[in-house]
């Protein structure tokens, strides 16, 4: 009897750290999408750090300097039709997408090469775009990097927002 209260024992515990271990991501996974209507889709899909307290842009996340934007795995740009995005033509299919922030400018890199980590970038060979993104000031600082879209015009607006900053791109069905 003693022998299966041990073992009972010992099996919720090892479940309860296996559990406690899954949930407690510091950057968990996310995903956003827009329908661009007509059965045209985008999705990305990222990894979301949280601030904690730390100043990002222009510290953690260097000015001027290619970035995975996120956590972890390169992000991920998925679009199931011929789309333009910020003006440059972007054939269906899978991509990588990283970003160089500045104070007042962002630009988002579309890449060919997908399922790399991320950091160092040494993919500037596989680039399909660089496309200018439009910067604002969020209201309040926001904790959680989020990346969303929404529905603009013809299409949707990528929108990539962390501490106070907001970087922004249209993106719309060829």
């Amino acid at each position: 009897m003693h022998k299966k209260v041990a073992l009972l024992t010992g099996l919720i515990l090892t479940l309860s750290v296996f559990a406690a271990c899954q949930g407690g991501k510091p950057s968990p996974a996310a995903s956003a999408s827009c329908d661009l209507g007509a059965g045209k889709s985008i999705k990305t899909d990222y990894s979301s750090p949280r601030m904690k307290g730390r100043k990002i842009f222009g510290d953690l996340v260097p000015f001027g300097e290619v970035w995975r934007t996120g956590a972890n795995e390169a992000t991920t740009f998925v679009t199931s039709a011929d789309v333009v995005v910020g003006g440059k033509a972007v054939p269906a299919g899978s991509y990588t997408i990283f970003t160089v922030p500045t104070a007042n400018k962002w630009t988002l890199i579309v890449n060919k090469k997908t399922g790399e980590w991320g950091i160092p970038y040494k993919y500037e060979s596989d680039e399909l775009a660089r496309v200018d993104m439009k910067v604002s000031k969020l209201p309040s600082p926001l904790e959680n990097f989020t990346i969303s879209y929404a529905k603009s015009g013809m299409g949707c607006t990528m929108q990539i927002d962390w501490e106070t900053t907001r970087a922004s791109v249209d993106i719309s069905a060829k």
